[in-house]
């Protein structure tokens, strides 16, 4: 487990941590397809535990409201299309590559922008820390059992997208 068990601090981590690799993406010094792989990783596991360990108990809170919640899903499938776009560009670097990265960073960068200002907020005003350190651990331990099972891999990021 990291330092914190509260699920608003740990999306928070994940969401700079994404920031982080769309820097090393950019960057014609670094390694940018490990960077993609990490962040292909990373992003699904991610939403994946978001969608199945805590927006359902978020939507049991009065004051966050479910479509905010319902509206994360959505912007989750439309930042895993731009990651499967971005995994199917041939060449890293090119224009079809940068091109794809800036819709990519977009849709995550809207998406956790939205997310943070209304479910994270609402989260973190009217959820029990108690209860946030229970949603903490159940969404680390689904997004390390997503991590080690390679989630983030072009045949598995296709299949969530036609699902």
């Amino acid at each position: 487990m990291p330092e914190t068990s509260d699920v608003v601090e740990l999306i928070l981590q994940d969401h700079r941590r994404m920031e982080d690799l769309f820097r090393r993406m950019r960057s014609v010094e670094d390694d940018r397809g490990a960077a993609l792989r990490e962040f292909s990783d990373l992003l699904i596991a991610h939403a994946l535990a978001e969608e199945s360990k805590v927006y359902p108990a978020l939507k049991r809170y009065k004051n966050i409201e479910d479509d905010e919640v319902e509206h994360g899903e959505e912007e989750h499938d439309e930042g895993n299309e731009a990651l499967l776009a971005l995994l199917e560009v041939e060449e890293i670097g090119g224009d079809e590559w940068d091109e794809k990265l800036e819709e990519l960073v977009e849709a995550v960068t809207h998406h956790a922008d939205e997310e943070e200002r209304t479910i994270l907020n609402g989260a973190r005003e009217n959820v029990a820390m108690d209860r946030r350190e229970e949603l903490g651990k159940a969404f680390w331990e689904e997004r390390e059992r997503q991590l080690k099972s390679g989630c983030g891999s072009v045949d598995n990021v296709r299949k969530i997208v036609e699902s």
